[in-house]
């Protein structure tokens, strides 16, 4: 994919290396305290590192060209049976807050959409909190329609504590 122009720093979309487990681990746990998660880098750097090793998820990073990562996009697989197709869950998109407005956001997500296409998939699925005003702006500017024919129930082993 092209990079992005802004200013004078060029951003390049590209799969993530194992390389870049440490930096995208930042990246995700900053990701996860904006979630109101409990800062936990170690925590974060496994997470990442099983989903690199195992190859579970897909993880697309936004490289400056001064080779910093400022921000990323990770979708898993999933399967519908009605559909009888493959679809893909975008799980996590975050970029640094000293990098928004720089529609870094978009390209991570047409890369993503641009895996649905490469894998034969039919189409992206996500979930965000109604309250992030930031994402709740963004996906219907990038093409995703809110689906008010299904509820979304959760649930989860600590409800039977």
């Amino acid at each position: 994919m092209k990079g992005i122009i802004k200013g004078r720093i060029k951003m390049k979309i590209r799969s993530v290396k194992n390389s870049d487990i440490n930096n995208v681990a930042k990246l995700f746990n900053d990701y996860r305290v904006f979630y109101r998660k409990e800062s936990d880098f170690n925590g974060a750097k496994s997470f990442i590192s099983d989903r690199f090793t195992n190859n579970d998820s897909k993880i697309y990073v936004c490289e400056g060209e001064d080779k910093e990562l400022v921000g990323f996009v990770q979708l898993y697989p999933i399967f519908s049976s009605t559909r009888m197709q493959k679809s893909w869950l975008l799980n996590d998109l975050f970029v640094n807050s000293s990098h928004r407005g720089k529609k870094i956001s978009i390209q991570l997500i047409e890369k993503a959409k641009n895996l649905v296409e490469m894998s034969d998939a039919f189409g992206l699925f996500l979930e965000t909190e109604k309250s992030n005003l930031i994402g709740n702006n963004l996906y219907p500017k990038a093409g995703f329609k809110l689906n008010e024919d299904s509820n979304f129930y959760e649930w989860n082993r600590s409800s039977l504590l």
